[in-house]
C-alpha cells in the first residue's frame, strides 16, 4: 500500500470569518430561547428586527463604498452585531430604539471606522450605551419573568401578537406598565434604605424571579463553553473576568453582607455571562495575546463591580467593556510575547554606569 507523503507544515484548514460568525450565532441561540420563554416573544421579535436593518444598513454602505456586495454580507458580521445588541435590548423597546441602535453599530462604530477589523471598540456595546444613554426610560423598562409560584399561577406573558403591536406601536404603550418590572441589579441598586436581606424578601423579581435571571445566565454559560470547546476564542477573557468579578464582589461581601450582594448574584444577574462570553471576547476590539486577555478580563471584572457599585446605571458590561477597549492597544504594547529566537532584551548591566 502507498502511502502518501505531504511537506509540512501539516495544519488543519483555517476557520473563516462565515464559520465563526455561525458558530458564534449558533451559541447565542440558548439564550435567546431562555429569554423567549421566561421573558416572552419581545426579545426574539428585536433580534429578527435587528438582524433585518443590520443587513439593510451593511448593503447600503457597502454599495456606497463601492464593495463587492455578495463577498461582505456573507461573512455574518452584521448578523452577529444586530443579535448581540438585540438580546441586549429590554423585550418590550420600540421599533425606532432598534433602528437607532442598528444604524450607530453598523454605519458609525463599524464603517466608519473602515469595516470589519478596523473598529476600535465594539460596535454592539457602542450602541447599546449610547441607547442606555440617549432613552433612559425605555431603555430601562425590563418584562417581569414568567415565574410559577408554589400555587401553580404565574406571572403574565404578553402573547405574540400583542408584543409585536406594542413594539411598533399599534398597542396601547400603557399596557407596559401590566408586564414590567425591575430587573435584579435595578432592584438591588434602588433599595430605599433596606439590607440586602430585606431586598431579597421584599422585592418580588428577587424573591420569586431571580430563578429565570440564573436560567438566561447558564444558558449564555453553555454557549460560551461550546465556543470555547470549538475554539473559537481561548477562555483566558472570560474566565479572568468571571474570577475578578467573584472575588471582587466576594471580598466586599465579606466585609459587609447587608450592603453588598453575594458573588454569585453579580455573576448570575444581568449581562455577566453574556458580556464574559459573546463580548469580552471579540477578537477585533480585544487585546490579543494571552496575556494581555487576563489583563483586559480583569479590567473588565473590576469595571463593572465599580460601575454598578457606586456608579450611574445598575449593569455596566457595555461601559466596562469600552473602557477596556479604549484600553486594549496599550496592553498589547506591554504584553506581547517576544518573539521566537530572540533573547529578552538587555535593560542594562550590573555596575554599567
Amino acid at each position: 500500500m502507498a502511502l502518501i507523503r505531504t511537506s509540512s507544515p501539516h495544519l488543519h484548514k483555517a476557520s473563516s470569518t462565515s464559520d465563526v460568525m455561525r458558530l458564534v450565532v449558533m451559541a447565542t441561540l440558548p439564550g435567546l430561547a431562555a429569554m423567549t420563554f421566561f421573558f416572552g416573544w419581545g426579545t426574539l421579535i428585536n433580534v429578527v428586527w435587528a438582524c433585518l436593518l443590520a443587513v439593510g444598513f451593511e448593503a447600503t454602505i457597502i454599495k456606497i463604498r463601492k464593495r463587492p456586495l455578495g463577498f461582505y454580507l456573507k461573512d455574518y458580521s452584521a448578523v452577529v452585531t444586530a443579535l448581540l445588541l438585540g438580546l441586549a435590548l429590554p423585550p418590550f423597546v420600540p421599533w425606532w430604539v432598534t433602528l437607532v441602535g442598528v444604524f450607530v453599530a453598523i454605519v458609525v462604530a463599524k464603517h466608519l471606522y473602515g469595516g470589519l477589523g478596523q473598529n476600535p471598540f465594539n460596535p454592539a456595546m457602542v450602541a447599546y450605551a449610547l441607547l442606555l444613554v440617549s432613552f433612559p426610560v425605555q431603555m430601562t423598562s425590563w418584562t417581569a419573568p414568567f415565574v410559577l409560584n408554589g400555587e401553580g399561577d404565574s406571572w403574565n406573558i404578553l402573547g405574540f401578537v400583542d408584543t409585536f403591536k406594542l413594539i411598533f406601536g399599534s398597542l396601547d404603550s400603557a399596557i407596559v406598565d401590566t408586564y414590567t418590572g425591575a430587573t435584579p441589579l435595578d432592584a438591588m441598586r434602588h433599595r430605599g434604605g433596606l439590607t440586602t436581606e430585606e431586598v431579597w424578601s421584599s422585592v418580588p423579581v428577587l424573591a420569586d424571579g431571580i430563578g429565570a435571571w440564573h436560567a438566561v445566565s447558564a444558558a449564555y454559560f453553555m454557549g460560551g463553553v461550546f465556543l470555547i470547546y470549538r475554539k473559537v476564542f481561548t477562555i483566558h477573557t472570560p474566565a479572568a473576568m468571571l474570577i475578578t468579578l467573584a472575588v471582587t464582589s466576594t471580598l466586599f461581601y465579606l466585609v459587609d453582607p447587608y450592603n453588598y450582594a453575594d458573588p454569585f448574584f453579580h455573576l448570575t444577574a444581568g449581562a455577566t455571562m453574556l458580556g464574559a462570553f459573546f463580548i469580552a471576547t471579540d477578537p477585533v476590539t480585544s487585546a490579543t495575546s494571552n496575556k494581555g486577555k487576563v489583563v483586559f478580563g480583569i479590567g473588565i471584572g473590576l469595571l463593572i463591580y465599580i460601575i454598578r457599585g457606586w456608579g450611574g446605571y445598575p449593569d455596566a458590561v457595555a461601559f466596562a467593556v469600552l473602557l477596556m477597549n479604549l484600553a486594549a492597544p496599550f496592553i498589547d504594547q506591554y504584553t506581547q510575547p517576544r518573539s521566537y529566537g530572540h533573547a529578552k532584551a538587555k535593560r542594562g548591566l550590573k555596575g554599567e554606569v
